[in-house]
């Protein structure tokens, strides 16, 4: 479905001015969205995995670690797939208002994806480069976006997540390193060709939500604040776009979360680039273990107030 299309149909959760915004500039943020209904037992839960990386010295395939992490003083970079982890996180992408916010925007037959929890530690949180999602797992079309909630209250000292907008209908950029080796961002020389000036940052209290198009440019500074910022994000897709990789295959991937399965697929005419065969990899990293292999010279900025 095109964008009048979706817009034709009655909201579910956003309203128009919302709907538009994510159609022309590629993102939406919606501050306190999600109630404590569903907000209070996510953040019991998520404590509750804090805890439980204290017994683990190295990142396994539920825990990613920044380097200092350890016992007495936990530093998570990410949860990988928490809907996979707990049955709370799954009911919450397959029944809570994710649904109905994907709905409001890719039209009324979805699939789920993926989902991670970032952390964003405190005191210096490692900055997510300058990237677009769909490189990482690309799909047969562009009806794929990224929805997240802030489980903390986020301000612009907390390296809140930046979009630029109306990037999502610019050019893909390519995200191999200068020796050919996936990097997972911008490269240095397509800096300047990108509005980085205008970035719009997310701020809001608990419950607000992020919403980003698969191919907008997106990433946030090094977190310099004294608190922690939390951000579950689950993909979405339409369900006539169909993964080109196997990335979603295990868990919950590829779930129609809302309507009915398709029977055609539906073909953008637009490339997209490819990540590498993760199978001949030793499978698939998060992505700030590609990135921080390498730092780039004009780092994303910090947010400003």
């Amino acid at each position: 479905m095109n964008a009048e299309e979706i817009l034709a149909r009655p909201s579910r959760i956003l309203n128009r001015e919302q709907r538009e915004q994510y159609f022309r500039h590629g993102y939406v943020g919606i501050p306190g969205l999600i109630g404590d209904d569903w907000l209070a037992p996510l953040r019991e839960l998520t404590r509750a995995f804090v805890d439980a990386s204290r017994e683990i010295e190295a990142s396994n395939a539920t825990f990613d670690l920044e380097p200092t992490h350890t016992r007495e003083s936990p530093r998570l970079r990410r949860l990988n797939s928490p809907v996979d982890r707990d049955e709370l996180y799954w009911k919450f992408a397959s029944e809570g208002p994710f649904v109905d916010i994907a709905e409001d925007l890719l039209g009324p037959d979805l699939k789920f994806h993926h989902a991670k929890l970032n952390f964003k530690w405190s005191s210096g949180g490692e900055e997510v480069k300058w990237h677009q999602d769909i490189s990482f797992w690309p799909h047969t079309n562009y009806d794929v976006l990224t929805i997240g909630v802030y489980l903390e209250d986020v301000d612009a000292s907390m390296a809140p997540m930046g979009v630029v907008p109306g990037s999502h209908e610019g050019p893909l950029f390519d995200q191999y390193d200068h020796d050919d080796r996936w990097a997972g961002h911008l490269r240095e020389k397509d800096l300047p060709n990108v509005d980085v000036e205008n970035v719009a940052y997310i701020t809001g209290p608990a419950g607000t939500v992020t919403v980003h198009h698969c191919r907008a440019i997106h990433g946030s500074a090094p977190n310099r604040s004294e608190r922690v910022r939390p951000l579950l994000l689950n993909a979405y897709a339409a369900a006539d776009a169909l993964p080109v990789t196997n990335l979603s295959a295990a868990g919950h991937g590829e779930t129609i979360v809302r309507g009915v399965a398709a029977r055609w697929a539906r073909f953008d005419p637009r490339p997209c680039l490819l990540p590498p065969d993760w199978s001949k990899q030793g499978g698939h990293r998060s992505i700030f273990a590609h990135q921080q292999k390498e730092r780039l010279a004009s780092p994303i900025r910090e947010a400003r107030d």
